[in-house]
């Protein structure tokens, strides 16, 4: 199989266009040639000894007005806008400390960060911004910086996946990506003198010190960093966070950047931030899979707090117990076992591990009755082991993991979607082992599992869903030693053996969504969290006898991706695509964890999103509802399927166009605002301002920046952007009497009008589309029986009379959403004979997208017997006063289907709020 990328997603169009938006009014750069190595010119690229190199004609001051432009358009937060463009600073041959102290000159670049939760497709906007970056200014050197093999394994996939697509949409743009590797030192030399688009991909440990090889003087009297350099690469950070330290910091500065582009979810630092779609947005639009918890809790837990009483030592004057609990050490949560006696707080000896925090104060050591109590009265005996995870609990959580991927396997049954379940674990011997012949061996988790699932796979329920042996459905992807055999992996991650683990899980990426492919189920390292991640993960458990503290975000990360089908084309139903967690805590509590973390990080409430998954119910169809003669009443009005066509004058487009470009804003020259005041400035060691004080007039200057433009092709590019000839675009352009602000903003004035003649274009084919019925095609009736899924109860209406409508569940939006009040009307009025919620696969075709309506219904007017065919709408009541609150596409489609619904004649198409808006 081979993913299938959509081009048109909104989010990640407005996340690139945003990075290219920072550089308006950079000169393009058609040649590699086209500068001498003495001109003074200075466009995108440039020419020396060393190859073909970035170039950036922009002034501070111009940076800083355009990316102010950019954080106000995305409606960033104020706190979260520059007062001005933050930098670091490079120079090959100083130090940190000299950089610092001012004691040597140095090149500053500026830093930009975007903000995409996981899952959204982050690698993906950053990859694209490469090819616009070149399409727009002609930049051509990229290096891709990660932190770990994991996430360079990550990238290089991506990079081979969305090659063609890009390709195509790019137009076959020349273009290499390579991987850095320390014995192909040639790659640099083909990066620096290339004049396609270069991506060098690099993981930073390859060149923090002077010993790593790229630093290293050669034969050639040069150091290969230096072809990098030279080239003033873009330089694309992928998770900063894992960069902030001053060695890292200097290595990247090391690159000389021209400027650095830095991509993640959790950042430690926005510099400039640019573009923020925090979990709640992404949530919210359905860009990631909706997140429910599992719990798998023993009564009586004391919320997690391990406790096992090993054993008592009996002195002249006093009495000890040796007990094991969770220690709080400095490389993670252990368990080990320490001696205690009466008044000892396990808070304090566990070294302040907050599950310990209240009630365990040792009150009473009984060595003759085996037992210890604690200050909450809480009584653990000798032999005994409290909270945590036991066997018993660890072997619940994997059979909760089983059930879970069994119904979800039943629920995808017949739409080409393969699940996945993975396990993290926290030691290899749990899972697979070795006797004393060196052969292996199950260990315990790896027969639960087994147990499990040949359980789950013999319930009649889930009878012949999967036909695979249990021992061909699971597989452990962990390091191994030279030996061959499996060990733990450490957090480090710095053997060939780790490496190699990465290679493998990252490079199977389509090898484990082929449903002929028995690999089901699997078994990882916890510590391989990072960068493991694939689209059909659905159930995630964690089975650490350790108590864990890693990020819950990045628990859920490896699984928010919408799923993919076996074409590669990715599914967004929202009632398909759940994340469970299956997690040994109480859901009230993961919840709020996690809650907590988003808002720590992220500074946004994420409440009421994370779901209990054990409140769920089927929607179900009723018995013989085939059989309804309300339904098949109203469902022969509205089933018939048509086609559209578009009428319209290219006359009338002109016209239209001409009028909406004529009231455009006018395209401005870049305008810098410089406050001038009283106050007293100098530059510290960085070059940053420092204020000594004094007193502020306030008064500003407005400077009109003159810059000489290249003109492009303007008209090849509206024309690659719109569906019109050149004749078209040369009369809109020129009618418009606005071609003269090209000179003012090239690029700006060219997006404005591909923006403007889109929109009218959308406008003038609606306005002008005819249906018409298909002879002999109609929807299918199965389309209701794809409606039966499991949902969950807050978004779930009880269907009480059961007569009125198919399902025993009627599904909403929301508890506000304007849709409950419509579905509890239709139930209660007696005016009402009939109503169904129609399924999301009922659509209508139109030139901007399917379009799906929300309802069907049968009406009775007061004192009269005829009976009124309905399809309805429901909008929010501030949308039905104003129209213009709903987004324009919204408009459009309405339009259209109101056109659909007249050609099948016999049913009314409302928009409505409410259900006493259906009228004739």
């Amino acid at each position: 199989m081979r993913f299938k990328f959509d081009k048109n997603q909104e989010y990640q169009l407005q996340a690139i266009q945003s990075v290219v938006d920072l550089f308006d009014g950079q000169p393009m750069s058609n040649s590699a040639f086209e500068f001498s190595k003495d001109d003074g010119n200075t466009g995108s690229i440039k020419f020396t000894e060393a190859g073909v190199g970035n170039s950036l004609a922009l002034t501070e001051e111009e940076l800083l007005v355009n990316l102010s432009k950019v954080q106000r358009k995305n409606e960033l937060r104020e706190d979260e806008i520059s007062s001005e463009v933050e930098k670091l600073w490079y120079n090959e041959d100083a130090s940190v400390k000299d950089v610092q102290e001012g004691k040597t000159t140095v090149t500053g670049f500026a830093n930009y960060s975007v903000e995409m939760e996981t899952g959204t497709g982050k690698t993906y906007v950053y990859l694209r911004s490469i090819y616009e970056l070149n399409k727009v200014y002609g930049f051509r050197k990229f290096v891709i910086v990660v932190p770990s093999v994991a996430i360079r394994e990550g990238v290089i996939k991506s990079l081979q996946i969305t090659f063609d697509h890009f390709q195509e949409i790019y137009e076959n743009q020349p273009s290499e990506y390579k991987v850095y590797d320390s014995g192909r030192l040639t790659d640099l030399g083909n990066f620096a003198k290339s004049n396609a688009i270069q991506i060098l991909v690099i993981n930073i440990d390859s060149f923090t010190k002077d010993a790593n090889v790229i630093n290293q003087v050669r034969e050639s009297g040069i150091k290969p960093i230096e072809y990098i350099q030279k080239s003033n690469p873009i330089v694309i950070i992928d998770e900063p966070q894992n960069m902030e330290t001053d060695i890292r910091k200097r290595a990247i500065a090391n690159l000389n950047p021209l400027f650095t582009l830095r991509y993640s979810a959790t950042h430690k630092n926005t510099y400039n931030l640019v573009y923020k779609l925090d979990p709640v947005k992404a949530y919210d639009l359905g860009l990631v899979k909706q997140i429910e918890v599992d719990s798998v809790v023993a009564r009586n837990d004391s919320s997690g707090a391990f406790i096992s009483v090993d054993g008592f030592r009996l002195a002249k004057k006093s009495v000890t117990a040796k007990v094991s609990i969770f220690l709080n050490e400095k490389g993670g949560v252990q368990k080990k076992q320490v001696s205690a006696k009466i008044g000892d707080d396990l808070y304090k000896l566990s070294k302040h591990w907050d599950i310990y925090k209240d009630g365990y104060v040792i009150n009473e050591i009984d060595a003759d009755n085996q037992f210890i109590k604690f200050s909450s009265g809480q009584v653990v005996c000798y032999g005994e082991a409290v909270g945590g995870l036991t066997n018993q609990i660890l072997k619940e959580m994997i059979g909760a993991t089983v059930e879970n991927h069994f119904r979800k396997e039943k629920e995808l049954q017949g739409k080409g979607i393969k699940v996945l379940s993975i396990f993290f674990i926290d030691r290899v011997a749990n899972y697979r082992g070795y006797d004393d012949a060196g052969n292996t061996i199950r260990g315990k988790f790896a027969e639960w599992f087994e147990e499990s699932y040949t359980k789950w796979q013999n319930m009649p329920a889930y009878r012949g869903l999967l036909s695979f042996k249990a021992s061909e459905v699971h597989d452990g992807y962990f390091s191994q030693d030279k030996a061959g055999k499996y060990k733990d992996t450490k957090e480090t991650r710095a053997t060939k053996a780790d490496d190699d683990t990465y290679n493998l899980i990252m490079r199977d990426k389509e090898r484990l969504l082929d449903e002929k492919i028995p690999l089901r189920f699997i078994f990882s390292h916890s510590a391989l969290r990072e960068g493991w991640d694939n689209p059909n993960v659905f159930q995630i458990c964690t089975l650490n006898e350790t108590r864990s503290d890693i990020k819950k975000r990045q628990e859920i990360g490896r699984g928010l991706r919408l799923c993919v089908d076996q074409t590669g084309a990715r599914n967004p139903d929202r009632a398909i695509n759940r994340l469970t967690i299956v997690a040994n805590e109480a859901y009230e509590s993961f919840s709020k964890a996690l809650q907590k973390e988003i808002e720590e990080d992220c500074g946004v409430k994420f409440e009421g999103r994370i779901k209990n998954a054990r409140a769920r119910a089927s929607i179900k169809l009723k018995d013989k509802w085939m059989e309804d003669s309300l339904f098949l009443e109203l469902w022969e009005k509205i089933r018939a399927k048509t086609e559209y066509k578009v009428n319209y004058s290219t006359e009338a487009l002109i016209t239209n166009c001409v009028a909406a470009l004529q009231t455009m804003p006018t395209i401005e020259r870049p305008v810098v605002y410089r406050e001038k005041n009283a106050a007293k400035f100098v530059r510290d060691a960085r070059g940053k301002l420092i204020e000594l004080g004094g007193e502020q007039k306030g008064s500003k200057e407005k400077m009109v920046k003159e810059t000489n433009y290249d003109i492009p092709d303007f008209i090849t590019y509206i024309q690659s952007k719109t569906e019109l000839t050149r004749a078209t675009i040369t009369r809109i352009v020129l009618h418009s009497k606005r071609l003269g602000e090209i000179f003012h903003n090239p690029q700006l004035f060219m997006d404005s009008v591909v923006r403007i003649i889109k929109h009218e274009f959308d406008r003038i084919k609606i306005k002008g589309i005819q249906y018409e019925k298909i002879a002999g095609q109609a929807y299918e009736m199965k389309l209701f029986e794809a409606a039966e899924i499991e949902q969950y109860l807050e978004n779930l209406i009880e269907v009480k009379k059961q007569a009125k409508t198919l399902y025993n569940y009627v599904a909403i939006d929301s508890l506000s959403s304007p849709e409950r009040k419509f579905a509890e009307d239709c139930e209660s009025r007696d005016d009402i004979l009939f109503y169904v919620k129609l399924p999301g696969t009922f659509v209508v075709k139109t030139p901007i997208g399917p379009y799906n309506p929300d309802w069907a219904l049968i009406k009775k007017e007061d004192g009269e017997e005829t009976k009124i065919y309905f399809v309805a709408e429901t909008k929010d009541p501030k949308a039905m006063k104003d129209r213009t609150l709903l987004r324009d596409s919204e408009q459009l489609k309405i339009a259209c289907a109101e056109k659909h619904f007249e050609a099948i004649d016999h049913v009314n198409y409302r928009v409505v709020d409410s259900v006493s808006d259906l009228k004739v």
